[in-house]
């Protein structure tokens, strides 16, 4: 199991941008076992999907609402997994999870993933 903590999230000006980061740490696997991904929740609203990208970082795919705004990365060197926001929209607004699963493939599903953050909360004002 990985433990994950999220950091980056704060209060923005639409049209501005943010830059989220997954810290990964645990004693028996390190980041580069996971596919890693990012997903978010709005108040009243499901959980969605955001982007996710494979344990090497050499596939990646993001969610149809952010797409051309947002892009996920990582760095294995430093357990960190990344989510730039661009662009930034009112309806972005939510709290962002990070999220890893035992997969070499790029993953949607929130039931795919089996660690989770605590979340960071993204507020885009008008």
């Amino acid at each position: 199991q990985v433990q994950l903590v999220e950091s980056g999230g704060g209060l923005v000006q639409a049209g501005g941008s943010l830059r989220l980061s997954c810290a990964a740490s645990g004693r028996t696997r390190v980041i580069s076992s996971y596919a890693m991904g990012w997903f978010r929740q709005a108040p009243g609203k499901e959980r969605e999907f955001v982007a996710a990208i494979t344990r090497s970082g050499g596939s990646a795919a993001v969610g149809d609402s952010v797409k051309g705004r947002f892009t996920i990365s990582r760095d294995n060197t430093k357990s960190t997994v990344y989510l730039q926001m661009n662009s930034l929209k009112p309806e972005d607004t939510a709290v962002y999870y990070c999220a890893a699963a035992t997969s070499a493939y790029v993953r949607r599903a929130g039931s795919d993933f089996g660690s989770w953050g605590q979340g960071t909360q993204v507020t885009v004002s008008p």
